[in-house]
């Protein structure tokens, strides 16, 4: 991580690696987290390989939703970590997207309380990462990463 640059969020999570995995990789359980509630997410295309599409909308009435997130998986090692880049677009195709463009590497390992959870996200120069914290990472990546806390122990607790 280089500070000038990127911005990450940790979190031990009470649930395996797998539960966590497939709230990543599933769309029905992708759209439970993904965006800060109340907002609503629709996962368009969710295809979780080197290269695939992710693809969400969003929506705040429940009946109008608009585009999200347009991106393409860069790294997908199963169980351990997942890299996007909304830089490139799900066809491929070189994008610069609003409100700026990001990597972001999430990772999974084994914690003995569940899952040591952990994001980074990468900007391309400073004045990125600064606009990107503004905007609220830490409150909107934070509450995503609580909203998924919650679905994955509640799961666990099962």
């Amino acid at each position: 991580m280089i500070p000038d640059l990127d911005l990450s969020l940790e979190r031990v999570i009470r649930a395996s690696r797998t539960t966590l995995w497939s709230a990543w990789t599933d769309p029905s359980r992708l759209e439970r987290w993904w965006v800060p509630a109340p907002t609503l997410c629709r996962v368009d295309r969710l295809d979780v390989r080197p290269g695939g599409a992710f693809v969400t909308r969003l929506s705040d009435d429940g009946v109008v939703f608009v585009p999200h997130v347009d991106a393409c998986f860069l790294v997908v090692d199963e169980l351990e970590r997942i890299v996007f880049t909304n830089a490139i677009d799900s066809a491929w195709r070189p994008t610069n997207p609003a409100p700026l463009p990001m990597t972001a590497e999430i990772t999974l390992s084994d914690h003995p309380d569940g899952t040591d959870y952990r994001i980074v996200v990468r900007h391309g120069d400073p004045a990125a990462r600064v606009r990107h914290e503004e905007l609220g990472f830490s409150t909107g990546w934070g509450r995503c990463t609580e909203q998924l806390a919650r679905l994955a122990e509640s799961e666990a607790a099962l």
